[in-house]
């Protein structure tokens, strides 16, 4: 009877960790995707058509607020939000899946004392991140579609986002929604730096404030959000030129643009643009990937806390 309660105790622990965790992180993709969303729009129009034409010759000014001024002019708002759909929709299972699996693999891997070492963090990142990006592909496809429409000669753009979905199925197969899916892989360093260094950050702070991790103030963890999303943002920045680039390029008919991999995409780029190339939209993307990541890591943390306040036994008991 007693290894019967316990059992039952480990599971229902275990089903509210997950709840918590796939709720908090949810809640937390959809909050951070609204609030970007211009600047995820501008940052891959950069990375896919490159830049923005001026009104004049060799006048230079913001990129940012010249593409924003570009869209508007010829899109009006509803241009800003192009996509806005799919992403929330990619987001919300996106980082569901995330953080569940990622805190799955994080308990899994601790030691004996209860922490968890430096490899064992990047393993549980890589690991979350591989789960994630072969999910949620399909979708990051269609909101990069979306998101670009319009911008080509001659192609017919998408009526909605199941619209998107049946023609490029249709006319692409399987393969084509999950065009860009080898770079995203790649991409899953990003998240093996990024999250250790964030875990690291917010563990000194902690130290240094003599309390625990999951008491430190929104401020804290906003800070240590940001500065982690930076350094891994600056080191794997290459790889979502590749990866935007193959899957818009899905919908251009001219042959001479299309690329027929990743090694081929790399070395036109780098042939046709230089190292520059890699890291067009970088800066917008930092604009926007920085304060995203703040608010995507700041409302995880209060949500997290607050739903496993509310789902507590102390709670269910009462």
């Amino acid at each position: 009877m007693k290894q019967e309660a316990e059992n039952s105790t480990i599971d229902s622990g275990s089903i509210r960790d997950a709840i918590c965790n796939a709720g908090a992180g949810a809640a937390a993709g959809a909050i951070a995707a609204t609030f970007v969303c211009p600047l995820d729009v501008i940052k891959t129009r950069l990375q896919v058509l490159g830049l923005p034409k001026t009104p004049k010759s060799g006048q230079r000014g913001s990129v940012i607020i010249t593409s924003l001024g570009n869209i508007v002019k010829n899109e009006g708002f509803r241009g800003m939000y192009r996509g806005l759909s799919p992403t929330i929709i990619a987001l919300l299972p996106n980082w569901a899946v995330y953080f569940s699996v990622y805190g799955k693999l994080k308990d899994l891997l601790q030691q004996n004392d209860g922490k968890l070492s430096f490899g064992g963090n990047m393993v549980a990142a890589v690991g979350a991140g591989a789960s994630t990006a072969i999910a949620t592909n399909p979708l990051w496809v269609v909101k990069t579609r979306l998101m670009t429409q319009g911008m080509r000669p001659g192609v017919v753009p998408y009526r909605s986002l199941l619209s998107a979905f049946s023609r490029i199925f249709q006319e692409e197969g399987l393969r084509g929604l999950y065009s860009g899916v080898v770079p995203s892989l790649v991409g899953v360093s990003h998240v093996a730096i990024q999250f250790p260094a964030y875990e690291k950050i917010k563990q000194y702070m902690a130290n240094a404030g003599n309390t625990s991790v999951d008491k430190l103030s929104p401020g804290n963890v906003a800070f240590a959000s940001s500065i982690s999303k930076v350094i891994a943002s600056v080191m794997t920045y290459p790889h979502e030129v590749v990866r935007s680039k193959l899957q818009e390029q899905g919908q251009v008919r001219n042959v001479e643009a299309r690329y027929s991999g990743v090694m081929d995409c790399t070395k036109k780029v780098f042939r046709n643009e230089g190292l520059p190339g890699f890291y067009r939209g970088c800066a917008t993307n930092l604009l926007r990937t920085t304060p995203s990541a703040v608010i995507t890591f700041t409302s995880y943390e209060m949500v997290h806390r607050f739903l496993v306040q509310v789902l507590s036994p102390e709670k269910e008991t009462s």
